[in-house]
């Protein structure tokens, strides 16, 4: 890959020819136009051949195995776990554990183990609905909902809107209050945008985060 500033394939020669002034004149004349074509082609700008998230460093510690929601559930698959793949092969778990909130984990392929489970959003009330999970071009959205009776039935109070990117050790958090829940949420393909929607609208971009409502 070329990287900005790297020069890749630059040979030098040096000749020695005998030529006549006039001859030596128009060979210069080529060598100079020549090269100004070679340097004009050759300023690719990365960014737009490249438009995804810039590669990380992974800081991530990769030595644990996968827990799951310990909230009761019997009717088929816990809707209080929830995991995506990433086109590189990781992978990311959220589920909700009683009396901490919402608990993250990722797996590398590499490593075949996954991170500690970390509290990415602390609460104590109730988990309310499922956990929906997007991810594309490295960047993953999650949908949370939470409030203090639903578990009786009511709809939730608040609603978590979460992006991560990179190595997935932060995360950024929204929380609109006295809310029914996001009902959908997209990635857009090269990670940079991610839109999450119902009656209203709440966008992320990878340049300035959760914009202002």
């Amino acid at each position: 890959m070329l990287r900005r500033g790297e020069v890749i394939g630059e040979t030098e020669k040096r000749v020695r020819v005998r030529k006549s002034a006039g001859q030596a004149l128009a060979w210069g004349s080529l060598c100079v136009w020549v090269m100004t074509a070679v340097v004009a082609c050759g300023h690719a700008d990365p960014v737009a051949d490249d438009p995804s998230p810039s590669p990380f460093q992974d800081s991530s510690t990769y030595a644990s195995e996968l827990q799951r929601s310990d909230l009761p559930w019997s009717d088929g698959p816990s809707p209080y776990n929830a995991e995506v793949r990433l086109d590189d092969g990781r992978r990311v778990a959220m589920y909700y554990r009683q009396g901490k909130g919402l608990v993250e984990q990722h797996y590398s392929p590499k490593a075949k183990a996954w991170t500690a489970a970390t509290v990415i959003h602390r609460t104590d009330v109730d988990a309310c609905q499922g956990i929906e999970l997007r991810a594309n071009g490295g960047t993953v959205a999650a949908v949370a909902d939470f409030g203090p009776y639903c578990y009786d039935g009511e709809p939730p109070a608040a609603s978590l809107a979460a992006v991560g990117t990179g190595d997935l050790t932060d995360w950024d958090i929204d929380v609109t209050k006295d809310f029914d829940g996001w009902e959908k949420v997209s990635v857009s393909d090269d990670g940079r945008e991610v839109v999450f929607g119902r009656d209203t609208t709440l966008r992320w971009t990878l340049a300035d985060g959760f914009a202002d409502r």
